[in-house]
């Protein structure tokens, strides 16, 4: 009697229609997809960062020709948050914004046209070179969590793309 409970709630979990999103591993659609996307030179040092996280996320595809392009804009600043009674800087805020479009290559449509950003807090200390580099290390991590945001929402992007094209499948 008490397996009965447990098969119904497992036949109606199965049924509800969530799918692992890379199912398949590297020949699933998505992954695929995600291989297929290109991403061009981004502008300034947190430019080649994105770019270098992103295509480590996007295992791309190699020589082959790409389905997609990635393009990003980035807005990276740096604004002082504690000042301190003598005028000096206690604490800084690190933003890291992109705008980023995903263009089909073969029909020049924007599938996907977002916004993504991050921020990190830094504390100024009275060393200069250890400040710059809490800048920097923030920088590089900031870089590794957009793209980690974007390529999320490429790959339900493209999951959604294969789903029209696949016919819900």
């Amino acid at each position: 009697m008490r397996v009965l409970p447990l098969l119904a709630a497992s036949l109606a979990l199965s049924a509800c229609g969530l799918q692992p999103m890379y199912a398949g591993g590297g020949d699933a659609a998505v992954a695929q997809g995600l291989a297929g996307v290109e991403v061009p030179a981004i502008e300034g040092r947190a430019g080649w960062l994105l770019r270098n996280a992103l295509n480590d996320r996007l295992g791309m595809a190699g020589e082959a020709a790409s389905r997609y392009r990635l393009d990003v804009r980035l807005d990276d600043s740096l604004q002082a948050l504690g000042v301190l009674n003598d005028d000096t800087i206690s604490r800084e805020r690190r933003i890291l914004r992109a705008r980023y479009q995903l263009i089909d290559n073969s029909t020049g449509n924007i599938l996907l046209d977002a916004t993504a950003a991050s921020d990190a807090g830094i504390d100024v200390v009275s060393s200069e070179y250890a400040t710059i580099a809490a800048e920097q290390t923030a920088l590089e991590n900031l870089a590794r969590d957009l793209a980690d945001r974007m390529v999320q929402r490429v790959a339900l992007t493209l999951r959604e793309v294969g789903h029209e094209a696949g016919g819900g499948q």
